[in-house]
């Protein structure tokens, strides 16, 4: 199953996750320059990204928003993009954030689960009800793929709703993350984890534990990390002896290079850096638990 794949990848390079958010203003424009065309310059940034960061890069994490938002010549570089991904046999999640039922959310499964668009994961938003879930659960039982769920998130935003206490005392995303679990059930790999995993934002530290041992066959996907705030000793509480998770980070990594002095040139040697140092400080973490 997928989430053996990714379990292992954790394992063998640390749990970060690359988040390719390749907003154009990122690239540097003296690389831009060098090709005909912005979608050209936009996929040849990733590719950079991508080799000098893959061997300290559990997976890679490309969120759809900022290649829709340059229309077909985006959604072009994301296609290539995954692509690449896939050619070098690393692991991708599509960060898609869908959430719709019936025939729309087969045609969404269809559309990121197969063809142009094709990824490893998707991250789905399972608000709007559980059989919002059920028309991807064929591509995950036959297809090798996998799909995390937004449980609680981490903007401030979370506790309109996730926060919210229900009748028999309980938060919100408490309930959700109950019926992920047992959704996930059906879906286990050898790891012991579930190919359904969830969203789980690193910047509400107070609650990791106990989400940690009620989510116990649950893998996370945990946004948050650097320029949201979180740390490597937030995220450790979230991990169970260095693995069940992947943490993101995109502009941490990205940008590093505008940390650098004449730092352009060279960014991914400054990505491929920033990956590693945050992989030590990640594991380091990890071992203190």
């Amino acid at each position: 199953m997928i989430i053996d794949r990714l379990y292992q990848s954790v394992k063998e390079k640390g749990p970060v996750c690359v988040g390719l958010d390749t907003a154009v203003e990122y690239v540097p424009g003296e690389f831009l320059k060098k090709y005909n065309s912005l979608e050209d310059g936009i996929v040849n940034f990733n590719k950079r990204i991508i080799d000098a960061t893959i061997e300290n890069a559990a997976c890679f994490k490309v969120q759809i928003a900022y290649y829709e938002a340059l229309g077909l010549l985006g959604l072009r570089a994301y296609k290539r993009t995954l692509e690449y991904i896939k050619e070098n046999k690393a692991i991708s999640i599509a960060d898609i954030k869908r959430g719709d039922i019936a025939k729309t959310a087969q045609m969404y499964a269809k559309a990121h689960f197969e063809g142009d668009f094709e990824s490893d994961f998707i991250t789905l938003s399972p608000y709007m009800g559980m059989d919002s879930v059920e028309p991807y659960l064929e591509y995950v039982d036959k297809k090798e793929k996998g799909v995390f769920l937004l449980l609680r998130t981490s903007n401030e935003g979370a506790k309109d709703i996730q926060y919210i206490t229900t009748k028999s005392d309980r938060k919100v995303y408490n309930v959700v993350g109950e019926k992920i679990q047992n959704i996930g059930e059906k879906y286990l790999g050898n790891c012991q984890y579930s190919s359904i995993g969830a969203v789980v934002g690193c910047t509400h530290g107070e609650e990791a534990e106990k989400i940690r041992t009620d989510l116990n066959k649950t893998f996370f996907l945990i946004p948050g990390y650097g320029a949201q705030g979180g740390g490597a000793k937030d995220v450790a509480a979230y991990m169970n002896k260095g693995n069940g998770g992947v943490v993101n980070s995109s502009r941490g990594i990205l940008l590093a290079y505008k940390k650098k002095e004449n730092g352009q040139k060279d960014f991914d040697r400054w990505a491929g850096e920033e990956t590693l140092n945050m992989r030590k400080a990640l594991e380091e973490a990890c071992k203190n638990i």
